[in-house]
């Protein structure tokens, strides 16, 4: 009798966050897998995209598919980017660096996190060593404008291509895990891109988490739309929303200047009970017409979640954790796996769906039932 071999290798997005906590601390896991109070968005997330069913066309030549599309000009080899996450080192040891390496390897754009455990400079390097894709860079707007300022002029003068405000965090929501664990960055690790300005560390606290009253103490909770205006004027770099749930806040981005926002709940880290992304985006897709590209994240774990946020109106979805489970998991070659399951995932959901091309994802692949 011959024993089985089983197959250890992972298959799919959950089998990397299946493994990526016996690589992790638990303060560590907690953080990254963590949401705001009762999980509700981030469960609803995940669950909204299995309820949408696609509806597929026969009979259509799908032996070459052309995946690549473009999002503010930029020419993409598929519809995906990654999202902007915090404290990649706490995940491996070359943090930040891998993850972009694996990007470029891929010709993926990375937004970096302004919460980044290495120095926006460090990172752009390191793509342009590797010939990678553009960077965009993830700004929170500072109390001290002057600090937000001299933060935007270095990502343009290293070479960041797009500029991503998130306007979701005036301040952070209630993550219960990271205040059971008194969240702080390990020994060796702090926010660098605020080194040598004293704001730089988040120290262990005596109680709460230290992640918390650090954004409290620095985040500018009196943001308006008038700021995005603000920004435009500082840089050439196009300004990207990002935390937009409503068609009329996707509007009055377009109006404000912003070039594209990012469909984003935070990955349920913020407002618990806010709705899933992929459930809002027609709406706001609709209400901008067309006038401003629209990323999603939040939830995309399948190929086929990909054919669906492009089916309702996104030029793009962006994928935060699965990046960090791929890099907690093995590093560099980790995440290059992520995308590779995905993209094999996402060619092959065209071929089933009857799509030789991006342009053919078309909004009449979702299945509407009659009511």
């Amino acid at each position: 009798m011959t024993t089985q071999e089983t197959f250890d290798e992972p298959l799919n997005l959950m089998d990397f966050e299946r493994l990526a906590p016996e690589k992790l601390t638990q303060m560590a896991w907690d953080y990254y897998a963590g949401a705001a109070d009762d999980l509700v968005t981030l469960r609803d997330n995940r669950l909204a995209f299995n309820k949408i069913r696609l509806r597929p066309r026969m009979m259509v030549d799908v032996s070459q598919r052309d995946l690549s599309t473009s999002v503010l000009g930029q020419s993409m080899p598929m519809p995906l980017l990654f999202a902007p996450t915090a404290f990649h080192r706490m995940a491996h040891p070359d943090g930040e660096i891998a993850t972009v390496r694996a990007a470029g390897s891929r010709g993926l754009t990375m937004i970096l996190s302004s919460l980044s455990t290495t120095p926006l400079e460090d990172v752009a390097q390191a793509a342009a060593q590797a010939a990678t894709a553009p960077l965009w860079f993830q700004l929170y707007v500072y109390k001290d404008r002057g600090l937000t300022e001299s933060v935007v002029r270095r990502a343009e003068a290293a070479g960041y291509k797009a500029l991503v405000l998130t306007v979701d965090a005036p301040y952070f929501g209630r993550r219960e895990a990271d205040i059971r664990n008194r969240f702080f960055l390990p020994d060796g690790l702090e926010v660098a891109n605020l080194r040598g300005t004293g704001k730089e560390d988040i120290d262990r606290p005596k109680g709460g988490s230290g992640l918390n009253a650090y954004v409290a103490s620095l985040l500018d909770a009196s943001l308006t739309w008038k700021d995005v205006n603000w920004l435009c004027t500082l840089t050439d770099m196009p300004v990207i929303v990002k935390g937009i749930l409503r068609g009329d806040d996707a509007v009055r981005a377009l109006e404000h200047g912003a070039k594209g926002v990012i469909v984003s709940n935070h990955g349920g880290r913020q407002l618990d009970t806010s709705p899933a992304t992929i459930d809002v985006l027609p709406e706001i897709t609709e209400a901008v017409g067309g006038k401003l590209d629209v990323v999603l994240d939040g939830g995309v774990r399948r190929g086929t979640d990909i054919l669906k946020a492009v089916a309702l109106g996104a030029k793009a979805v962006a994928i935060g954790r699965p990046i960090l489970w791929g890099l907690a998991y093995n590093g560099e070659a980790g995440v290059q796996r992520v995308v590779d399951l995905l993209r094999e995932e996402f060619s092959l959901g065209m071929a089933l769906a009857g799509c030789a091309s991006v342009r053919d994802i078309t909004p009449d692949l979702i299945f509407q039932p009659r009511l």
